[in-house]
């Protein structure tokens, strides 16, 4: 009885444990580099909707931007890393980076891999699975990883009861979710995935001051509006 008991308490237990660590204890080398600007690399395109990698690109910006990062230019980067074959990120995520430091003084690279991309237009939901990979260009360590499988709810609920009022409640989220532009929906699961990453230098208000909050698990499941 007393193993069946602790069989079932343990993992109980640790789970608890992970769930309380701080994110200066998940991403101690995050605070050791202070990491002060990151190029964004072009996204790792997994689906079957090739213009994904685009679309997906230019959301990166803003969020970094408001964490306190400066952020390089995603278009310029984009023309440089056409220009010097480095389009294909799959080639860099686990090679080394020094160069990036080298040639344009960035202290990280961000590395984004797209592994699901699904819309449900009756639903009123775009589920967009991503994976985020923040590597040292100095060191090559990993400073930052989470991945996040989040639901964007773009229904709408029109006004009114009963079978007419679901029908046009079914119409409306239909129209809205086909709308729905695929760098907002990109946006919102990027800024929700990254929200427990500790805050750059241009963030004066936070940084190193959030060591001691909780970090979020590595993987998610979530719906935001």
């Amino acid at each position: 009885m007393k193993k069946i008991i602790l069989a079932i308490l343990v993992p109980l237990l640790l789970a608890s444990c992970a769930q309380n660590i701080t994110r200066g204890e998940q991403y101690a080398k995050m605070y050791e580099e202070k990491p002060t600007s990151i190029v964004i690399m072009p996204p790792i395109n997994q689906t079957q909707h090739v213009e994904a990698k685009d679309y997906f690109y230019t959301t990166m910006y803003m969020p970094l931007c408001e964490k306190g990062y400066y952020v390089f230019s995603p278009l310029l980067t984009m023309e440089m890393f056409q220009s010097e074959s480095a389009y294909d990120a799959e080639l860099y995520i686990d090679a080394d980076l020094s160069k990036f430091h080298e040639v344009l003084g960035a202290d990280a690279a961000m590395f984004t891999t797209i592994k699901s991309w699904k819309r449900n237009n009756l639903g009123g939901q775009i589920t967009v699975g991503v994976e985020y990979t923040l590597r040292s260009t100095k060191t090559g360590e990993t400073l930052y990883h989470r991945e996040g499988l989040i639901k964007v709810d773009t229904s709408i609920n029109a006004s009114g009861a009963g079978l007419l009022g679901s029908l046009i409640s079914m119409a409306a989220t239909a129209i809205n979710t086909a709308a729905t532009d695929k760098v907002v929906a990109g946006r919102k699961c990027t800024a929700f995935v990254l929200s427990d990453m500790p805050a750059g230098k241009y963030n004066t208000a936070m940084f190193g001051n959030d060591m001691k909050q909780p970090a979020g698990k590595s993987y998610i499941k979530a719906t935001v509006k």
